[in-house]
């Protein structure tokens, strides 16, 4: 089992590195490129024209490769709520992504059509895991489970839209979300792996072995962007991963840098609407410190360490 766990970390992250360059040409030549506001910062600008969709190649890959190393347990119920959370999510921010290419400029879906898919899938996946679970959350050190009936229900909904709007938030300078997703996902690869999920732990494996290979591309200078597509999926892989794991409460520490990045833009836009008056002064939140003078890629290193120290407390409150 531990042979086919770094057989699809080994694999994924081999295929993706030797892949993603001919797919960046790929990219090129259909046109998919980055198109940035005029209103974006200055180092924002230098991006426009950087392909896009680089999430497609870390999504086909580890769902494939944990296909073939461990197809017995690939259909499994739990399994497969959170392969479809991935695809599906990452089908989302496809559509998002090519909408934007063709048109290019940076609108895409709509709000409302992409939260309204997002809820779509959501209330789908709820209908599709239920039968084999409770309605139970566990709340963390003190073991004890607290019965939500039709509560459970909408922290499903509010776990899958807001996780993936999340890390679609949190997308915004060069190997920010794709680090930071990776630090969620070790600490959920632990915590699959003590819950004794060892065909789980082939899949996130292999997510993790494709996401360092992305990473690989993304970092500054970007060569790559994972787009929507990327950043959905990784979102609704977080949550699903969350829901099968019965770590619904967890998950908002192990995946802490991007609920803090949404907290900020929600304070942000309440505060405006309401008083008129603005309590950071950029949302998300990452883009306040490029404001303050700091490098793009020390704020990624310090949000990267962030999320590092968040995740351990998760992990540690899922474990102990």
């Amino acid at each position: 089992m531990y042979l086919k766990f770094a057989a699809g970390f080994l694999i994924s992250l081999v295929i993706v590195l030797i892949a993603m360059p001919p797919f960046i040409e790929f990219l090129k030549k259909l046109s998919f490129r980055q198109s940035v506001s005029e209103y974006a910062l200055e180092d924002d600008q230098k991006k426009a024209g950087t392909p896009i969709m680089g999430g497609i190649l870390f999504i086909i890959v580890p769902i494939v490769v944990s296909l073939i190393l461990d197809p017995g347990e690939f259909l499994r119920l739990e399994n497969l709520t959170v392969i479809l959370a991935f695809a599906g999510y990452g089908l989302i921010g496809f559509i998002d992504d090519y909408l934007i290419a063709v048109k290019k400029n940076n609108e895409g879906l709509t709000p409302a059509q992409k939260f309204g898919l997002q809820l779509v899938l959501a209330i789908f996946f709820f209908l599709m895991y239920q039968s084999r679970t409770d309605l139970n959350i566990i709340i963390p050190v003190t073991h004890i489970a607290l019965p939500m009936g039709i509560l459970y229900f909408v922290l499903v909904l509010l776990m899958f839209t807001g996780s993936s709007n999340a890390v679609n938030l949190t997308d915004g300078m060069d190997g920010l979300a794709a680090g930071v997703s990776l630090i969620a996902l070790c600490a959920y690869l632990v915590i699959a792996f003590r819950g004794g999920r060892y065909d789980l732990c082939i899949f996130i494996a292999s997510l993790c072995g494709a996401l360092i290979g992305y990473l690989y591309y993304n970092k500054k200078p970007a060569r790559v962007f994972m787009g929507d597509t990327g950043a959905l999926a990784l979102g609704g892989v977080l949550a699903a991963i969350a829901l099968v794991t019965k770590t619904e409460i967890c998950l908002i520490l192990i995946a802490g840098v991007p609920v803090i990045e949404t907290l900020c833009v929600i304070i942000q836009q309440v505060s405006v609407r309401t008083v008129h008056k603005r309590v950071f002064r950029y949302t998300p939140i990452h883009y306040a410190f490029r404001l303050r003078g700091m490098s793009e890629k020390n704020i990624v290193y310090m949000f990267w360490i962030a999320e590092a120290v968040l995740a351990c407390i998760g992990l540690w409150a899922a474990l102990v």
